[in-house]
């Protein structure tokens, strides 16, 4: 696991607190910032899923070679 990966899931997982106590307390804003952060989260996440991809298909093609 790479820090993207550790930086997204811990965004996502913020994001979804704030959606939680936004929604309980009728914030709206409170409750968008959270939409936003999990969105945002999600992508860094996917970022980093992407490069242990990578990495691990170039150790792969170093196996065979």
């Amino acid at each position: 696991m790479n820090k993207d990966q550790v930086k997204g899931t811990a965004e996502k997982m913020k994001g979804k607190v704030n959606e939680t106590v936004g929604k309980a307390t009728g914030n709206r804003s409170q409750e968008l910032k959270g939409d936003l952060q999990q969105g945002a989260g999600e992508m860094q996440k996917s970022y980093g899923d992407g490069k242990e991809a990578a990495k691990d298909i170039a150790r792969e093609n170093r196996k065979h070679h």
